[in-house]
Formats: C-alpha cells, structure tokens, sequence
C-alpha cells in the first residue's frame, strides 16, 4: 500500500496576523494544532537598548515555539535569548544591546505533530547618533573624526582607476564586485551588460582575496556591505559594518577619484553617521552632478566601492494608495518615462527585496514596474515608495480584518492594468517617434554633409564598419557589445537628452579642428545620424539539438543588414534561416550543434551589433528508458534489486545514487558500476527496512538532471497493534478490538488469526481467523466470571505475523456505565419540558441499552422516575408530566447489560412556563469613569412593550478590541443592576462596548457607543508634582546619580530625557512609569556634569524640567606661592593655578593668614576667581604666614603655604616728656560686699546661704552657727570661689535654727556678717473626718474667694465651693508672703548695688589723682633713665632678652583659664539653686495632690448625709476665720504693694545716679585713651632709638663675653638684695634707694671687671631660678591685684546691667566695663614700669622688651575684655533665670 501523500491545510487563526498550517487531514479527539492566544508586537527600540517579543501559544500537545528573522538569524547567544516565563506562561525572546542592523521582522513559529502557526512582528530601531565623545563600540576608544575632518579638507586625487579597453571587463565591475555580496552580482553586473558571471567568479575570487589581505591590515571585521541608494527620506546612503584596529585610522571618501570632505553632521551634503560599528555615508538631497563612481578607503585600503547612477526619469504614472483584507495581496504599479532595468521599492525606512513576501516584477519594455504585498497582515500596512534615480513615488496600504474569514488569497491592485498598459505604450511609442525623428533628421544631415563624411570618419566618426560609426552610437545608442547602454542589456538612458548633447559636443569638436568653416554645415534645429539600433544582440546559451535565434531591431524598416559568424558572413545555404521582418532581423539555427558555438554580428549601414551563442551539452535521458526506470522495483526480502540507466552528454559525467535523500556509497550490499552511458545499482539482500525512495542524479558543467525510481520490499508483517480496547464484556460474550500492523509487510493483510486461553490453563485454542479488513472480534463462548486471554497474529500473502496478547478479560462481571452528561434545556411550556443530553464515555464495557431520568420538584428532595414506560433509547426526551409555574431539576442515568450507572449532575432549574418575549435595548447608556485599566457604565433598564418586549432580567456586558472581530462578554451571569465596571483592560486600548438585555426569553438587541472608548483617565496636561524639586545637584565623581521626577499626566505621556540638548549616552539608565520618571548614573564621570531635561508630553501638551548635575571631586591644591610687596603695609600672593581650574568652572580660591602674635588662621579672601591677590594691614616686625586653598562644590583643597613674609620694624628718636607717677596701693581691710540674708527654709530641703567679700590680701573667711564654727564639719558644704562665699545645708532640719555668720579677716583687720535662718515644720492631713484644727489648715490652702454669712441650712455644692474658696485664699497667703521676701533680696541687692558703685567712684577719684600727679614725675624720669642707660645696654642685653623669653611664655591665658574655671563653678553653684527652686515647685505639686485628695475625702464625706448635717456648724465657724484671715493678708499685700511702689522710685533714682557715673567714667575714659596713646608713641620712640643703640654695641658684646657674664652674677645678687629691700619700704622710697644703690652697683662692677677677666676660669654659668622667682613674685603680684579688681568690676557689672536691662538702658552698662578694664590696663603698665625700673637700678631698661610687653598686654587684654563680657551676660541670663 503506498503511503499517503502530505498536503498541508492552510487555515485562519482568530487571532489577526496567524498563520496555521496543518498537516493532518483529521484531528485525533482532544487534539489541535498550535495556536496564538497573544502573538508578538511590534516594538520600537532605541539604539543600545533591550527589545523583548513576548507570545502566549496553545495547542494539544503543547507546541515548541521558536524564532527567526527575515535577514538572518537569532542563534547568537549573545545578542539573543529565548526563555519561557512559567508563571506568566509567555515565550520571550529578548535582544540584547540593539542596534539598527537588528531592525527587521522577526518570525515566532509554534510547532507540534499536528501543524504549525506562525506570526511576524516589526522591530524599529531609534538611532542615537553619531556622537564624537561617545565611547565606541567592543571597548574600542572613541574615534576623533574632526581630526579626520581636517584630513579631508584638502582636495586630494586617489589613484585612477585604469580605462576600459575594448573586448575587456570595465574596472568599475571588479571593484562593485569586490564590495557587493554575492545576491548583488546579477543585478551589478546586468547593469554593465553581463549576464553570464559564472566565468568570472575565480578570477573575482582571487581579487577578493588579495582585497581583504589589504583590508586586515587596517580593518579587524568588515560585514553588511550596502550598496548606495536613495531613501524615502530623501538621501542617498550607503553603509558598511567595520571594527578599526585603530580607531584614530583615517577614513577617506572618493568620488570619481576625488576626496570628498565629509562632517558629521546630518545638515551637510556628506556626512558620516556611525552607530556602534556600523558607518553610514549619506548625500543629502542628492542631484544629478552628485553620480558618480565613489569609494570609501580606511588609510590607503579599499573597504567599499559603489556606483551613484541619476538617469533623467519621471513617473508617468505613480503607484496609488490600496486598501486590501487581510490575507489578500496588495499590489502597487507605476509607468516611467525612460526603461530602467529596477527601481527601489521601500517601506518607511527599510527597503524591499524579491522574496517570500514581496513580488518584484518588470515588464517587459523597462517600463512598468511592480511590486505585489503577499499575504498582507495588520502590520504590513503603512507607507511604500518607489524611488527612480532621484525621484520618487509615495502610496499608502490599509489592511483591513477580514470579517467573514475567508481563505484563500486575492490580489488588489491600484489602477487599472490595461490603463497601465496604454500609458506604457504610448510612453514606448513617443519614445521610438523622438528616435524616428531624429534618425530622419541624421539622415538629412548625413546628405548635406556627404562631402565632409571622409574628414569626420579621420577624426573617429568614421572607421572600418567595426567601431567607425558605431563610436559614435556609443553615448547614445550604444549596443550591448559596448558594454554600457542599449535596450538589450536593459540599461536605457533618456535618449533625446543625451543624443542632442553629444550631437553638439561633436559640432563643437567639428568648429574647433576646422576653423575655415564659417558658418553651420546643417540645420541649427536636427542632425542626421543615419540607421540606429533600437534593440541589439543579446548573448544567449543554447542546448544541443534545440533551437536558437538571435534578433535585432533597426530604427528604419527599409535597412538591409548582413549576419556574420565569428567574422565570416553567413547566408541560409550555412544550415541558417535569415529573416527580416520589417525592422526586425533574426537569425535561426533550427538544431544547434557543438560548431554553432560563435560570436555573430549584424551590420547594417556601418552599425554592428555582436553577441556570443554558447552551445551546452546538459545530461539528457531517453523518455523510453526514463519510463521504465520509474517503474517501482518489487522484490521479496532477501532478494537482490537492480537499477540502470542509460544516459547522454558532455562529459565528464558525474553519477549519484541516493536513497531517500540519503547517498548511497559502494559497500557489502551496495554495488554501483558507471560508465559514459549508462549507470547501474545493486541492492543485494534487501530487507523491509531498505524500502523506499531510490534517485540517481546526473551531472555536468552544462546542468544536472535526476531520475527517481522506488523499491519495495515484501516481507511478512508486523504484529498488529495494541492497546486492545474492550467493546463488551457481557455475561456469555465478550468482544474487543485492536489496530491494524503498522507495517502490512508491503502487501496488504488478509486475515487475522485469533487465539484464546483461559487464565490458569496452558492450552491456547484457535478461534477464528477473521477478514483483515475488519480488526475486531466477539467470543460468544465465555462461561460468567471466568478470565481469558487472546493472541491476534496478522497474515499477508507473504506469511504470518507474530502475536499480540491482550491482558486478562473477565466475563459475565457486572461493570454499569458512567454518568451522562447534565441535561440542557431545550426548550420550555407550561405543560412541556424538553431535554437533551450526551452518552458516557464510560460504557462498562458493553452497549448503552436506554436511559433513565428523575425529577425533582424545587423545594422538596424527591426524585421521581420520569420514563414509567421503559427506558429512554434517544438523548433526548420530552417531559410533559409539569404543572404549571413550577420549578423542575432533571438527572439521567444510562443503562447497559449490568444495570443502570450513576445518576447525573443535575440541569439547571426550570420553570415549567411559556418562552418570553426578549427584551429590547437598554437606553441612556453612559461612560461614568475610566482609567488605564478600567471603565464604568450606566444604563437605564428597557421598557416593557406587552407581546412584542418582556421585562429584562439581567444583562451583558460585551467588549471587543477594535483591532478583533469577535465580542468577549466580561460577566458570564447576567447582572440585575444597571451599571457594571469592566476590569482588566489594556492601557491606552481601543475598545467597542455594548450592552445586551436578557430573560428567559432570550438576548435583546445589544445597545452600543457610537464611537470607540479608550482606556484612559480623563486628559491631564503633564505636570510636576513636587514643587521643590532640586534644580541643581553636586555629586562627587564615582558616585551614583539619581533623579527621581514625578509627575501626573493623562493619557500616559512619552518621556525623554536630553543631555544639553542632545539623547543621553547608553550608560544612563531611564525608568518609566505612569506616574514618574528615574534617570540613574551607577558610576558618574565628570562627562557626566551637564544640564539634564526632561520632557513629559502627550495629546494635551508637555512639560520639561531642567536639572544641573554638577560632577566633580575634591579639588586639587594650587601650585606654589608668591610673594610682592609693592605697596607698604601690603602684601600680594601670586600662585600657580589648580590643575583642576580647566574642568571645573565654578572652581575659585581662598586665602587665609596668621602672624607670629596671633597664631590662629583667618581667612582674608575668598571666592577669588584669579590667581593674585592683595593682602593690606601688613604691619612691621611681624612675621606673616599665608595659604591658599581651591575650592569647589565638593569643599577646599589641601592648602598651598607660601613662603614667611616679614617687613623690619624701623625705629627712630622719639622723645616724650612724661610727667612722674607715683605707685598705688590696692592693700585693703577685709569687708563684705554682698552680706548675708535671712533666711527661711522649709524642713527637709536644702538651704542656700552666700555673701561676697573683699580685701587685699584676700581675708580668711570663717563661718559659724550659734558661734560653733563650721569649717569643719562636714554636714556643711562651704565654697569660697573669687570672693563668693557659698554654704549649702543639703537637708535642713530643726537643729539648724539659729544665728548664722561669717567672719572675714586680714592683716588689715577683722568683718563679720549674720543672719538668722528659721526652719518651718511641713503639716500633714492624716484626720478623715474634718475637726476644727484641720479646717483651718485647709483653709490656708484654698482657693481666694469665698462667700460670707452661710446659713446653718447650707447645701453640699454651697460647701464644696466654699472649701475650695478658703484653700484658695490660703495658698493666695502663701504666695504674698514669698513675694514679700522676693522683694526684701531685691532690695538687698539694689542697696549692695550702690555700695558697690560709691566704691568704685572712689578708687576711680584715687586713680585720677595719682594719675594726675605721678604722670608728669614718672616721664621725666623715665627720660633720664633712658639717656643713663645707654652706657650699661651693653651688660644688660642679654639679661633683657632672657627676661622678653619668659614674658612672651606667661601664664597669662592659663591664669584666664583658671578664672573661667571659677566662674563655671560659680554658674554651677547657681544651677544648684535652680534645681532647689525646682524642687520647691514639686513640694507645691505634692500640696495640689493633697488637695486633691482632700478633695475627693470631701466629696466621699458630702456622700453621706448624716455626717454632712453634724458637720456644717464647724465648717460655717471655720469659714468665718478663714475670711477674717484673708481680710487681713489683703491689706498686708496692699501694704507690700505699697512698699513696691517707694522701692521701685528709689530704683529710678538709683537709674538716674547709674547714668551720671556712667557719664564721668566715660571722660575718664577718653581722657585714659589719650594717655595711652602718648605712652605708646614715646615707647616707640625709645624702641627706635634703642634699635639703633643696640647696633653699635653688637661687636662689643661678642668681645666682652665672659665679663658680661660675671657682671650679671653680680647684678643678680645686688638685685636680690634690693628686692628684699623693696618688700619693706614704700614704693617712691625705695625708688630713690634702688637708684642710689644702682650707680653704686655699677661703679663697683667697673672696679671688679678687671679682677673678673684676671680669673676668667672661676667664671662660672649660674642658674638664673633666683631672678625667675624674683620675676614670678612680681608677675604674680601683679596678677592678684588684677584679679582682686576684676570680681568687684564683674558683679558690679552684672548688677547693673539687670537693672538696665529691666529698664532699657543696656548701652550704659558697655560704656562702665571697657572704662574699668582701662584703669586696670594703665595701673597695670604702670607699676610694669616701675618694676622695670627697679630692676635697672633707675638708670637700664630694655625698650624692645617694654615694646613686645605693651603689645602683648594689648592683645592680651583685649582678649580678656572680650570673655569678660560673654561671662557677664552669662552670669545676667542665669540670675534672670534664678529670679524667674
């Protein structure tokens, strides 16, 4: 039996755009071909990134899906995936790193055993652009084309190409060849006029070879070489894939041998566009001086050579839009005015090639040119062009869904096809009558120029009939031969264009060699060119024995021409038939032969015309032996089969054998033997397995032919196959069945032959042998419950099979049948009920006899037998046994020979009722809401017309894509209400919705939009929802970027995101969604800094939004320093630029300083945007230290240093005449400045007690209770902190009542202060009951009002408000009382206050008055000092340098330290009384709660009356003492008030006194100032002077070295004496004594000098620590009096200035301290100088010394002024917060 042919089925999917082939003609049961559920969409990628295609398939079995592209493949592992999602159940094939060769249509096949579907879909690919900065592709380096650019801007010449010699290939040829692929070289060479290429193909190997051995040196890969050709979009382009080796290598463009300059931008007429590796070379607006030969070089190697061609045509007719149904054909024609052999078809951007799915076609004239869409699918619609030359044609295709269905294909083309064919033939014949013409006109020329026909033919027009005239057809109708135009190589230009133009080129070359010519030798308008060609020879191939003929035809029907072959001539005696017919000549060669093989020419009137004839031997089979070869071989298995074939042909014959598709090769049982003429094959020993297709295939160079033939080998069959399926297993048969063999052995099976056994048993008995056309048999000879098994062999003529077994059968076992299906309701009445239902697929093994079916009445669980009769044998059965109105349920059971199975689900309930009307049209339907995913509807219910409309009961909801065809319902169960939300849809979709009203009568009219809905929110206008988003953004370099931008638009809007202006690069990263956007720099580079925007836009309108990122790093640090002085007492710093300065612009500069006084850096400049800069206040003697730093938005750099600066103090003479000053005497008695308080303490809480104290020296402070004293105990916590003597009781208790005082003592004399301090007892409420004692202490405190003369009758709320009343007005006592002792202490403060000021105007009277008297004294002396001690500057030099040493290294700012420390523990000693006031508030807390709870006592006891009746007597006596009480501390506060009021006038008059001190210590302080100031010019002076001095005696003191040395010895010693003096004699005293005593030091120094340099070896260094110490005592006595005056100036200060600031006039206050810090300074230098000058003996002293001591003190006392100040206002916030 010969198997089935395949013949595939093609069929429709439901989805649009899927194709399904099948390849079974019947469907198994459960089975299907494969199937799109959701097919792939296109998608439009940007460059660079990711593109995914997702599809969704079905089918049984599961089909395989796979995917291909039209233009190559996806098997590329790393530019493609396929992967399959399993939770989403989706096929993805993903792309990886897109780039625009990858734009294609890619193919998604699903595939299984049953058919296949398959679907396509677009992928665009966005380009980016050509970007110079941009990295390249494969991590090469970017490439500089402006350095290119400059390369190119001088014309250079590239190699010529050489000519064309006749009979040769032209060299253009070679060179395309070499470019193009190898599918190009027909097209290529057609246009040169080459149509068989094969000969050319080794040597174009060889070229091609030795082309990329050039091309390695510089390229590493070249691939995807595209001719050029112009786009729809206007421009010729031409590209070429291609990685550098080096990517600096220059790219050259030539055209006709010229350098073109090229740039990369689009605007240019060339320009260069490279993306990834891909170089894309365009001409924008290309014109006709444009074509040309071009080449594009890399260095000096040739990587693509193209050929730019512009012939002058035009449309005549252009293509037209179409409009087709899917699966039909589209077909676009145009008509040209010139022939061209091909035109461009394109779509959009791409553009089209011969292939599967488009059909390009030419006529046969060149002129009508078409293109047929096959198959058209939803995305095939869209824009087509056809471009000719320059010009081009525009259509448009709409694809429409096919609503019926249909199969089969249909074409659909634009224009009428013979209206074509008219404008083509009207096209041809103007074209052939502008040839007549101008042939006629040639003709007319050629009489009237008969004369001049011998000079033309010696300047070329002429020759020997070969190439004399025929040069000169060449431009215009040149033949084939020539190798360039012609209609027989189909390459016609614009004839009348260029034959005028070369008729005048020849007349110009005509005047020029012959100038005696004067005037025109023919008519201005027409020149004869003889006899043309219209078409010429073409070469063509020929077999042997068929027939060939070669034509031409003449532009003039009366030429005669001659044929000629290989030059001889030849005429019809040569075995040829020569016809002319008209214009048209034709040679005929009836039966071709090996010598027909030539090059033949025909010439008519000096033109010729040539083309080769090849004649081809291809293997030829005689149709006689071909039939018998054909003829199947039969043979038995194990026979030998046998094949021949004669054959005929040029040799060398190559023969193979092949069985199915397979070739055979010579072995054990294959023998092949071949020959020139005939070929043999033997199969020895075949088997059944060796049937089937044997082919022999016979080839030469001329072609191949092939032969096919088929074994069969016969053979017993195979046993039949399984499973056995039991058709029945009653009680007394048994019947089964099975499949036929799967191989019949070659012949077909006749019989099967069945045997039994009976499980237990060994005996196997024959049955039957039954016909083989029927596989089935019944054993009617069973006995019940026994078990058998069958064997079923399969016989042919060839012999048996073996056996198939089938298991062990029962028979007679009782198996019932499956359950049916439900019953469905046909139709319903009132006294009928019709049902139908489908068989089990389970029928117990035995036939299906009938059915049963129940009823159930609703609402009761009774099942009746319906079919009382017998059983049902239909599936079907009419119920009529209803009443009326009632609601049913029916089941069915089915019935085999066992009995009846399980019954069925049951059907739906029924009413038994006639059918109703349908319903009619909901109306009002609405749109209400709708988002992406969602829209809401609303209707109103349909009206009831009687008989023709019924009530609507429900309804539908139906949706369906505008792209389907099929509606979807979205609600399976009709809903009741009138609105419905459809969920799940597609964003930005398109959808049609309908709405269907239903009953039990059926469906209504569906009512629907009249336009589609989109699933889309209500339009919103992009904007930006956070209103402080950052405009500008410092990230520092390496770190990640990332801008989150949100914003809220409807429809979803599309999101770009530009860098200044242009796409940003590949490494950034941007996240979509609806409702905002993230732009993501993992790793930023400083390339990154820039101003990014965004753009939102959709239908309603855009929105963009600008962000600066700023990418940068920490600065580095500029380059060195320095430094000129122009100017005096300025300074400029010059400093090498940061090399950062160039990359960053917002990079600018700081300068700070420090001199060799102040050594803490401030920054003197900043934000300095140059590299100089100015420093000014440069003062002399000081050494200055400067940096500089970068700074950017990241923050400064390290800092630069530059070099010291220092100008040299000069000093000059400068004398001042000082009046004396006299010493001051700070020693005072011991008195107290702030004295005790009394005190009042609760019992259990700390007590506070302080005074403040002066005397010089500091007095001893001693403190007593009850006279005890208590220094020493230790439950007493005594402080004495810079006059401020503290006590602290932590818990005060009754022994502490008493007398407290405080005994201060010097030598000067004894002061004492006291105080006494009371201990109130705490009262405590234990007594529930109130009694007498207990109302009255809570009566102190309740609240102050109450009401007098209670009645005895008094309800329980008139009591409770009286209660709280009398508390009140005891807490109000209380209060009036601490407010009385508040204003006792402010008092107290007020009259310390002016104690304090009264003494301080008394020093400051002392202090002017010796200033007064002593100034004048003291610079008269200072004068006479200096001038005696110059002679001894020598011996003390360096004593004075010793003593500037250990000045300029004081304790100065230690010892403020160290005062800091005291006034910390000062404030935390106020922190400790604030914490005791915190605690008194908690003592005030805790009587609120035991208020309360009196209160709550008070409300328990208003609970019972009884207890309220005997106590309201007590409580109207209690309440009468507690307002006589609050009578009494009324008039005690308006006594305070009163008291408050003289209190607060003595403060304003206290004010007033303030202010006028204030005013005196003001002048005071002027009149200091200018005492200052000419103390300082004179020191200056002296310094000068000194200067000078000091100069002259250097050289001496080097000489006199150990005699200085022996001389301080003794000045020490001597010094020490004085001092000792100087602590019991007063001051001027000890001046006069110190001076005396002084000269005579120095006289017994002179004398001991001598003796001193007799012994120099006795001479000895001493250690100084005795005038250390001497110096120290000094510096420290200075110091104690400094700080002996500064308490008294800072409590002063800080009193006043809480008065001051309570009464405004806190101005005063800064006018008082800088005045008294003044005093101090100038009785500070003051007795500074006279230590000074006691020291010298009254007569030496070191001027730079004093110099650096004043300006030390200066800073150092500004400095102290400065914290002085902070301290107080300190001070005064934490007393204003004690107060509080």
């Amino acid at each position: 039996m010969a198997p089935k042919a395949f013949v595939p089925i093609k069929k429709r999917s439901r989805v649009p755009g899927v194709m399904i082939t099948q390849y079974v003609e019947q469907l198994p049961m459960g089975q299907s071909t494969p199937d799109f559920t959701r097919k792939p969409m296109a998608a439009t990628v940007q460059e660079g990134k990711k593109a995914f295609f997702k599809a969704m398939v079905n089918g049984e079995p599961a089909p395989t899906v796979t995917w291909g592209r039209n233009k190559g493949e996806v098997d590329d592992p790393e530019k493609y995936k396929t992967r399959y999602d399993e939770r989403a159940q989706e096929h993805i094939l993903e792309i990886f790193g897109v780039t625009p060769d990858q734009a294609d249509t890619y193919k998604c096949f699903a595939t299984n055993e049953h058919g296949q579907a398959v679907c396509t879909a677009n992928l665009k690919v966005m380009e980016v652009g050509f970007k110079k900065k941009a990295p390249a592709a494969n991590g090469q380096a970017p490439q500089d084309f402006r350095s290119m650019l400059k390369k190119t801007v001088v014309v250079t010449r590239k190699k010529q190409l050489p000519p064309k010699k006749e009979g040769e290939i032209d060299p253009k040829l070679w060179e395309l060849l070499i470019s193009a692929p190898k599918r190009d070289y027909e097209k290529i060479c057609l246009d040169f006029g080459v149509t068989d290429f094969r000969w050319l193909l080794k040597r174009l190997n060889q070229m091609k070879k030795e082309r990329a051995d050039e091309q390695a040196k510089v390229v590493e890969k070249l691939e995807n070489v595209k001719q050029i050709e112009v786009t729809p979009n206007g421009r010729a382009e031409f590209s070429v894939d291609m990685n550098l080796w080096d990517p600096n290598s220059a790219i050259n463009l030539y055209k006709d041998g010229t350098m073109v300059p090229y740039g990369d931008d689009e605007n240019a007429k060339h320009s260069l566009k490279k993306t990834g590796t891909k170089y894309v070379f365009s001409i924008k607006d290309p014109q006709p001086e444009d074509a040309g030969f071009y080449q594009l070089d890399v260095e000096e190697a040739n990587v693509l050579s193209t050929d730019f061609q512009v012939p002058a045509v035009e449309f005549i007719a252009k293509i037209k839009d179409a409009e087709v149904v899917e699966s039909e054909d589209a077909i676009f024609q145009c008509v040209l005015s010139t022939p061209l052999n091909r035109i461009t078809w394109a779509k959009q951007d791409l553009s089209l090639e011969h292939g599967d799915k488009y059909e390009i076609t030419v006529s046969e004239d060149k002129l009508i040119h078409k293109l047929i869409v096959k198959d058209c699918e939803m995305a095939d619609k869209g824009a087509y062009y056809a471009i000719a030359g320059i010009t081009s044609s525009r259509a448009s295709l709409t694809v429409e869904a096919d609503p019926n269905g249909r199969k089969g294909r249909k074409s659909t083309q634009t224009g009428d096809q013979d209206d074509l064919t008219k404008l083509a033939l009207e096209q041809q014949a103007k074209l052939q009558k502008e040839k007549d013409d101008l042939d006629a006109a040639r003709r007319q020329q050629a009489e009237k120029d008969a004369a001049d026909a011998a000079a033309k033919a010696a300047l070329g027009d002429g020759g020997d009939g070969r190439d004399g005239s025929g040069d000169r057809s060449g431009d215009g109708f040149r033949d084939k031969t020539d190798g360039e135009e012609g209609d027989g190589d189909g390459k016609n230009k614009n004839l009348l264009t260029e034959g005028d133009d070369e008729n005048k080129k020849d007349d110009a070359d005509d005047k020029k060699k012959k100038r005696s010519r004067t005037g025109p030798l023919v008519p201005d308008t027409v020149t004869d060119r003889g006899v043309q060609f219209v078409s010429g020879l073409s070469d063509m191939v020929a077999n042997i024995g068929e027939r060939a003929e070669l034509s031409c035809k003449l532009s003039n029907e009366t030429s005669e021409g001659r044929w000629y072959k290989n030059g001889k001539l030849l005429t019809n005696e040569d075995g040829v038939t020569i016809i002319k017919d008209g214009a048209c000549h034709r040679l005929v060669i009836d039966c071709c032969k090996k010598d027909d093989a030539a090059v033949y020419r025909f010439e008519a009137e000096g033109r010729k015309s040539e083309a080769t004839l090849n004649i081809q031997d291809p293997p030829r089979i005689d149709a006689e032996a071909l039939g018998k070869f054909t003829k199947p071989v039969i043979v038995k298995a194990g026979e030998n089969a046998e094949w021949k074939l004669p054959f005929s042909g040029g040799a060398p014959m190559n023969i193979h054998w092949y069985k199915d598709d397979d070739e055979l090769l010579p072995a054990l049982n294959v023998k092949i033997e071949t020959s020139d003429t005939e070929g043999k094959l033997r199969l020895n020993k075949c088997q059944r397995k060796d049937s089937g297709e044997v082919k022999i295939k016979i080839k030469n160079e001329f072609g191949t032919i092939e032969a096919i033939s088929k074994l069969i080998v016969l053979d017993k069959p195979t046993p039949p196959q399984g499973p056995v399926d039991i058709m029945e297993s009653a009680v007394t048969s048994v019947e089964f069945k099975w499949k036929p063999p799967k191989d019949s052995g070659g012949c077909p099976v006749t019989n099967y032959i069945v045997e039994r056994q009976q499980v237990g048993r060994n005996k196997w008995s024959n049955l039957s042998e039954i016909p083989g056309s029927n596989p089935s048999y019944k054993d009617s000879d069973v006995d019940p419950g026994r078990r058998y098994c069958y064997r079923i062999r399969a016989k042919n003529a060839e012999g048996v099979s073996d056996y198939l077994m089938t298991e062990d059968i029962a028979a007679g076992v009782l198996r019932y049948p499956g359950t049916p299906t439900a019953p469905k309701v046909v139709s319903a009445f009132k006294d009928c009920i019709n049902l139908a239902w489908s068989p089990p697929c389970d029928t117990g093994g035995t036939k299906i006899v009938g059915y049963n079916m129940e009823k159930n009445k609703k609402g009761t669980n009774y099942w009746s037998l319906v079919n009382q009769g017998g059983p049902i044998t239909d599936t079907k059965y009419a119920v009529k046994d209803v009443f009326e109105g009632a609601a049913y349920e029916f089941r069915v059971s089915a019935i085999n020979l066992s009995g009846a199975g399980d019954p069925s689900i049951p059907c739906d309930t029924v009413i038994a009722r006639d059918p109703m009307k349908p319903p009619g049209k909901v109306t009002d339907l609405k749109l209400t809401s709708s988002n992406y995913t969602t829209i809401s509807l609303a209707w109103t219910k349909p009206k009831e017309i009687k008989g023709v409309e019924d009530e609507a009961q429900g309804y539908y909801v139906e949706i369906r894509p505008i792209e389907s065809l099929e509606w979807t319902r979205c609600n399976t169960i009709p809903i009741t209400l009138t609105s419905y939300t459809v969920l799940g849809l597609k964003a930005m979709a398109t959808y049609w919705v309908r709405v269907t009203a239903t009953n039990y009568g059926g469906d209504g009219e569906p009512q629907g939009f009249d336009n589609y809905i989109i699933a889309m929110p209500p339009p919103v206008r992009p904007k930006f929802k956070d209103r402080n988003m950052k405009t500008f953004v410092v990230v520092r370099s390496g770190n990640t970027v990332r801008l989150n931008i949100n914003f809220e638009a409807s429809p979803l809007p599309e999101i770009s995101w530009l860098k200044d202006g242009f796409p940003v690069s590949k490494h950034v990263t941007i996240t979509n969604s609806d409702k905002g956007s993230q732009l993501l720099i993992p790793t930023s580079e400083r390339s990154d800094t820039g101003i990014y925007t965004i753009t939102v836009k959709n239908i309603v309108g855009q929105e963009s939004f600008n962000v600066e990122i700023r990418v940068t790093d920490d600065p580095k640090p500029p380059g060195p320093v320095e430094l000129d002085q122009n100017i005096p007492g300025t300074v400029t710093l010059f400093w090498t630029p940061s090399p950062d300065e160039r990359r960053d612009d917002r990079l600018h500069y700081m300068v700070s300083k420090r001199d060799s006084f102040k050594r803490t850096w401030r920054t003197v400049a900043d934000n300095l945007f140059n590299n100089k800069f100015t420093v000014v206040n440069i003062l002399p003697g000081r050494e200055y230290y400067f940096r500089v730093f970068a700074k950017n938005d990241m923050g400064p750099s390290p800092p630069t240093e530059s070099p010291v600066f220092e100008i040299k103090k000069e000093k000059g003479n400068f004398k001042v005449n000082l009046p004396e000053t006299r010493s001051l005497d700070f020693q005072s008695p011991p008195s107290f400045i702030v004295p005790l308080k009394r005190r009042t303490a609760p019992q259990g809480y700390e007590c506070y007690m302080t005074c403040a104290v002066k005397g010089d020296p500091a007095p001893r402070v001693t403190w007593y209770c009850n006279n005890i004293s208590l220094n020493t105990n230790t439950n007493y916590h005594i402080t004495n902190v810079c006059g401020v003597c503290s006590m602290l009781i932590l818990k005060v208790a009754p022994r502490d009542n008493g007398e407290y005082k405080v005994v201060i003592e010097n030598k000067l004399g004894t002061a004492e202060s006291s105080t006494m301090l009371n201990v109130r007892a705490m009262t405590r409420r234990k007594s529930k009951k109130p009694q007498t004692e207990d109302t009255s202490i809570l009566l102190e405190s309740s609240a102050p009002q109450c009401r007098r003369g209670t009645s005895s009758s008094v309800s329980p709320t008139w009591l409770f408000i009286m209660v709280v009343f009398t508390v009140g007005a005891s807490v109000m006592g209380w209060f009036c009382v601490q407010q009385q002792h508040s204003l006792d202490q402010l008092s107290d403060s007020f009259n310390t206050m002016q104690q304090r000021i009264t003494e301080l105007q008394q020093v400051m009277e002392m202090t002017d008055a010796q200033t007064d008297t002593d100034t004048d004294l003291r610079v008269e002396e200072k004068i006479s000092a200096l001038e005696e001690a110059q002679k001894q500057a020598q011996e003390m030099a360096e004593a004075s340098l010793a003593t500037s040493e250990k000045l300029k290294n004081s304790d100065v700012y230690l010892k403020h330290l160290d005062l800091r420390d005291e006034m910390d523990t000062r404030l935390a000693e106020i922190k400790q009384v604030y914490l005791s006031i915190t605690t008194l508030q908690a003592m005030f807390k805790n009587q609120s709660e035991e208020f309360e709870a009196v209160k709550e006592s008070l409300v328990a006891g208003l609970s019972s009356s009884s207890t309220l009746v005997e106590n309201v007597a007590g409580l109207t006596d209690a309440v009468a003492a507690a307002c006589s009480r609050v009578d009494e501390q009324v008039a005690s506060v308006e006594a305070l008030n009163a008291q408050s009021e003289g209190q607060a006038s003595e403060l304003k008059e206290l004010k007033e006194s303030i202010h006028l001190h204030s005013a005196a210590l003001h002048t005071s302080n002027q009149d200091m100032a200018t005492i200052k100031e000419l103390v300082e010019a004179q020191q200056a002076m002296r310094v000068q002077a000194l200067k000078e001095m000091l100069t002259s005696v250097q050289m001496t003191l080097n000489e006199q070295f150990f005699t200085s040395q022996t001389l301080h010895s003794s000045i020490k010693a001597h010094l020490q004496t004085f001092h000792t003096q100087l602590a019991n004699v007063p001051s001027w005293t000890m001046k006069q004594q110190s001076n005396e005593e002084a000269r005579e030091l120095i006289s017994t120094t002179a004398l001991n000098a001598s003796e001193v340099e007799e012994k120099p070896e006795d001479i000895e260094k001493k250690p100084v620590q005795q005038d250390t110490e001497d110096e120290a005592e000094e510096e420290a006595k200075e110091e104690e009096v400094m700080q002996e005056e500064q308490p008294l100036e800072q409590e002063v200060e800080g009193n006043v200035t809480e008065e001051q600031e309570e009464r405004e006039i806190t101005g005063e206050e800064e006018e008082i301290t800088p005045q008294s810090q003044e005093d101090e300074e100038i009785t500070g230098q003051s007795e500074e100088r006279e230590v000074a000058e006691e020291t010298a003996g009254g007569h030496v002293l070191d001027e730079p010394l004093e110099d650096d001591i004043s300006e030390e003190a200066v800073e150092s006392w500004e400095t102290v002024e400065e914290e002085t100040a902070e301290f107080n206002n300190e001070i005064f916030m934490d007393e204003n917060k004690e107060e509080e």
